[in-house]
């Protein structure tokens, strides 16, 4: 990397503001994704309504989620992410002293969950498309990678060890927290300052569902980005049955309660902060479509390992592994879709990706759940090694 690169990741050219915006609204969302399924097992034994919490968090990406790239490339998109971030920021507010109060139910759970990936379809896709006015192209893959890890650093080593501890001041405390970091967050991303993108003027009548229609052509005319995207959402119905079934594949099938599943949770963190020091290494060797293939053949293979071994070591390496390919999975995912789509329509291309890709995670939680229920809470992590089989399957063609 040379120096004007090693500069534009800096606090100055913006990128810094990003990323510590990212930071800190990880931590607060890592603190309510490890307390929500443990309040959602609080309140209930039965393994679909807590399938259902997850499935919530995922559905709006078929509602809204190609609504909110088209909508990504027409506004300033660093508006958008504060003004988003602001509004999430109330919401869990509401949430934490509801349930003070005492009001949790698995119906409350399910209306905030939808409500902040509604909310979080606008968000991901204006930042995507955003990274790439505020650092070099040569430079994506690194400023990827370093989002995604410090992300990763703020959920395993701040947020997740510290749940247990801020629940001992009530279950409403981690969600308080949250709310907080959505605020400094906004705060963050409204002090970036950089010139209003330069847009060519829209063709007379356009419209939104043209817009729409667009991003899903061009994401469907290029053929490596046609391939990945497949991929991953196979691989994103396996993620959702696991996700969904996790607490209750730790605290159930394994035994070993709130602990143990903070201790799958950290290694799975663990893992990734791994995985986005050797992602740009890999890229570099293999190719990103190569890497991404590798990282998926030893993520099956961790998933294996996750649903057949009855013992927590085990389970601790398995996800430690799986996170580690998981972020060298993403990082040149990503990368590769902002190197290979137009700038003007790469909240679009974002978006038809994300869309396609996280709507299978609600079918996924939806078949773990009914997997779990039918077979032993074990399955689900079976279920998600077939699927990424089959993932792999789909990117060999891709592989020259």
């Amino acid at each position: 990397m040379t120096a004007v690169q090693a500069a534009a990741l800096g606090w100055r050219g913006g990128f810094g503001r990003l990323l510590s915006a990212a930071v800190v609204s990880k931590f607060g969302d890592s603190l309510r994704t490890a307390a929500m399924p443990l309040l959602a097992a609080s309140l209930t034994s039965d393994p679909m309504p807590v399938a259902l919490v997850t499935a919530c968090g995922y559905l709006p990406w078929l509602l809204f989620g190609l609504l909110g790239g088209a909508v990504a490339d027409r506004v300033d998109q660093r508006r958008a992410m504060w003004a988003v971030d602001a509004v999430r920021g109330l919401l869990m507010a509401a949430f934490a002293v509801a349930v003070a109060l005492g009001h949790a139910s698995i119906a409350l759970l399910l209306a905030v969950a939808f409500a902040l990936t509604t909310l979080q379809t606008l968000f991901d896709n204006a930042a995507t498309a955003l990274l790439p006015s505020l650092v070099p192209t040569a430079a994506l893959g690194r400023a990827n990678a370093r989002l995604m890890t410090g992300q990763q650093v703020a959920g395993t080593f701040l947020a997740a060890p510290l749940v247990p501890v801020l629940l001992l001041g009530g279950p409403s405390v981690p969600y308080a927290a949250d709310a907080a970091t959505y605020v400094l967050a906004a705060v963050l991303i409204a002090s970036l300052r950089r010139p209003p993108a330069e847009r060519a003027p829209r063709p007379a009548g356009s419209t939104l569902r043209g817009d729409i229609a667009a991003g899903l052509k061009a994401l469907w005319a290029d053929r490596a980005l046609r391939g990945l995207c497949a991929a991953t959402t196979l691989c994103n119905i396996g993620m959702g049955a696991l996700i969904a079934m996790l607490v209750l594949h730790v605290t159930g099938w394994l035994d070993s309660g709130q602990a143990g599943f903070a201790a799958v949770l950290t290694a799975y963190g663990v893992g990734s902060v791994a995985g986005g020091l050797v992602a740009g290494r890999l890229a570099q060797r293999l190719g990103r479509i190569r890497s991404v293939f590798v990282a998926g053949t030893v993520q099956v293979g961790a998933l294996v390992v996750l649903g057949t071994v009855r013992e927590l070591w085990a389970a601790v390496a398995a996800m430690a592994v799986f996170g580690l390919m998981g972020l060298v999975w993403n990082a040149n995912q990503t990368t590769l879709m902002q190197e290979r789509s137009p700038a003007a329509m790469l909240g679009r291309i974002s978006a038809a990706f994300r869309t396609t890709a996280v709507g299978g995670a609600p079918l996924g939680a939806l078949l773990g759940g009914l997997v779990a229920a039918g077979w032993g809470l074990n399955t689900p992590a079976l279920l998600a090694a077939a699927l990424f089989g089959l993932a792999v399957a789909a990117l060999a063609p891709l592989i020259n």
